[in-house]
């Protein structure tokens, strides 16, 4: 199958998946009824998004010949934590942006204090909904406690928290690539090799060498990710990106920053290529992965 066509089916893919989504998070959100902090909620997790990590929890579960309906709790908890994440990295004390997904930010929309508080809703949702055993397929108590313990380190202040501060305490300072590469590895890297850990997890089918070696995709993948992340910025398309670019305006290192754009492409095919070694095991059975690592470094939003 050529590249165009590889890319395509990911493209149909992920327009399935934000379908998908989307009435998954109805169903979870509080009902929309004008109060401001519902619908600052709701805003949130329901104005675009290209939701990439659900797609990751439910190529993960094919991969494992599992039902992915039996990871819908689970694919719904980790874009309301990302979605919580989007809201307070944009927040003035934070990133202090006024555009996401090509929308006013969700304090531009609602305040200042109701985004807060809507972001602080959508993370302890995340976690009501996967400790709710009603609505869970795994009954498995010890796997449910695993893929929680996992979540919750990537959210907190060993992943995303504690990669914000480090962004934030790094803002006008030069750092070195490990020290850029560490900070992006909690901030966006964290949760993306999260939901590849736990969709494995959940299926029940995963050995601990499938465990090791989809870590370290997760990771390279989170990687790309952000480099691509870096690149579009630079280049500074927002009605692409859907969000003002300029981190370099705002004195903040940046892959290429650091780099420079020739290198940071380098960088990015560097990990692209770790991303596709990682999933040597699976074989054949891995094509569908391999097609997302390309895509994610030829994004172009």
């Amino acid at each position: 199958m050529t590249t165009t066509l590889l890319s395509s089916a990911i493209q149909m893919r992920l327009t399935h998946c934000q379908e998908k989504m989307n009435t998954l998070l109805k169903q979870y959100l509080p009902p929309d009824n004008q109060t401001p902090l519902f619908n600052a909620m709701h805003y949130a997790c329901l104005n675009g998004g290209k939701r990439l990590r659900p797609l990751l929890v439910y190529m993960i579960a094919e991969l494992f010949d599992a039902a992915p309906e039996q990871l819908n709790p689970l694919a719904v908890a980790i874009e309301l934590i990302h979605c919580y994440s989007l809201i307070h990295d944009d927040l003035p004390a934070m990133d202090n942006d006024d555009l996401r997904r090509g929308k006013p930010t969700c304090h531009k929309a609602f305040g200042e204090a109701n985004a807060i508080l809507a972001g602080d809703a959508l993370l302890t949702l995340a976690f009501e909904v996967l400790a709710n055993e009603r609505s869970y397929p795994i009954k498995n108590q010890s796997t449910i406690l695993k893929i929680i313990h996992l979540l919750a380190i990537a959210a907190g202040p060993q992943g995303m928290v504690y990669g914000q501060a480090f962004d934030m305490a790094a803002q006008g300072n030069s750092l070195n690539l490990e020290e850029l590469m560490q900070m992006h590895r909690t901030k966006t890297g964290a949760l993306i090799s999260a939901s590849v850990q736990c969709s494995a997890l959940a299926t029940g089918k995963a050995s601990e060498n499938d465990l090791v070696d989809l870590q370290k995709f997760g990771q390279a993948l989170g990687l790309c990710f952000q480099i691509q992340d870096d690149i579009l910025d630079a280049q500074g398309n927002s009605e692409k990106m859907g969000k003002n670019p300029g981190d370099a305006k705002k004195h903040k290192c940046t892959f290429v920053t650091l780099l420079g754009l020739k290198q940071a492409k380098a960088h990015a095919l560097h990990w692209h290529q770790e991303a596709q070694t990682s999933l040597d095991r699976f074989k054949n059975k891995a094509l569908p992965l391999r097609s997302l690592a390309s895509f994610f470094i030829e994004r172009s939003m």
